[in-house]
């Protein structure tokens, strides 16, 4: 039963190791007292013809099944021996962008990812993508010399660099204002030059530089909007209410002259009463 376990053993230690296809594993330990190995799988990355890719061809290897303890650090220093690196990024997934990113901020980077991630890393020479697809194991992840921290010594070392340092923070952040505010004023420039140019096809392009400026579709704008109408209506219920006082003036009954009657009446038979009165006096004074 010894021999047969022993002769399986050799066996199976030289059977390849089973990786998705195309990929080559590359087996990785913690440190050298552990005895399971995990695995790397590595492929260079391609992408289709006629494809643009942030990545440079023939230099970039593609790593799945990065754990959480491999930083980019220690995953370039894994991968030295095979040809000086120029960059690596960790990922949630693979990454489909054609055009190439922005260099993230030391202060706004996104959270860590929690899980296992994928790798990008950019070797200097072509050379270096062939050697780290036949580059055999294990490989120590921490070692005496690169101790790699894990459980309390890591939160502690986690919550040391969330503590910013303001003046750096502060010198970033004008860093960013500065082209960002050159970058829109670039804009501006290059539309007021387009404003009104027709094309070779005679067609004129329409820039937000409009004679009439559009009202922003924002929920301040909105508000904005609406207590001016608000104000509007309060003023016109005002006048409204100045305008039914001069009204109610003119209705109200009108009192006579003491020597008259004393029965006031209303504002608008005063004319006809006066009438009256002037045909009751030419009536008397004629002599039938």
């Amino acid at each position: 039963m010894v021999a047969r376990r022993g002769r399986r053993s050799a066996r199976g230690s030289d059977e390849g190791i089973p990786s998705p296809p195309g990929y080559s594993a590359i087996p990785v330990k913690f440190s050298g007292k552990q005895q399971a190995s995990h695995y790397l799988y590595v492929r260079e990355h391609r992408v289709r013809e006629g494809t643009k890719s942030s990545w440079p061809q023939k230099r970039t290897l593609f790593v799945l099944n990065v754990p959480p303890y491999c930083t980019e650090e220690c995953l370039s220093r894994l991968l030295s021996p095979c040809g000086p690196v120029r960059s690596v990024e960790l990922q949630e997934k693979p990454d489909l962008a054609e055009s190439p990113k922005e260099p993230q901020s030391k202060f706004f980077q996104p959270k860590p990812i929690p899980g296992f991630q994928v790798a990008y890393v950019v070797f200097q020479k072509p050379g270096g993508v062939s050697a780290a697809l036949a580059l055999k194991g294990p490989l120590l992840v921490s070692t005496e010399s690169h101790p790699v921290k894990s459980g309390v010594h890591k939160w502690i070392s986690d919550y040391r660099d969330s503590v910013l340092d303001p003046e750096a923070l502060r010198a970033e952040v004008d860093t960013f204002m500065e082209a960002y505010d050159k970058k829109v004023a670039e804009e501006e420039a290059k539309a007021q030059e387009e404003e009104g140019v027709p094309d070779e096809e005679g067609w004129v392009k329409v820039t937000r530089r409009g004679r009439r400026p559009v009202l922003p579709r924002t929920e301040a704008a909105s508000l904005r909007v609406l207590e001016r109408e608000r104000r509007k209506r309060a003023r016109k219920e005002l006048l409204n209410f100045y305008a039914w006082q001069h009204r109610e003036t003119k209705m109200e009954p009108c009192a006579l002259s003491p020597g008259l009657q004393s029965t006031p009446l209303p504002c608008h038979t005063k004319p006809f009463s006066e009438a009256e009165a002037r045909r009751a006096a030419v009536l008397s004074s004629l002599s039938w």
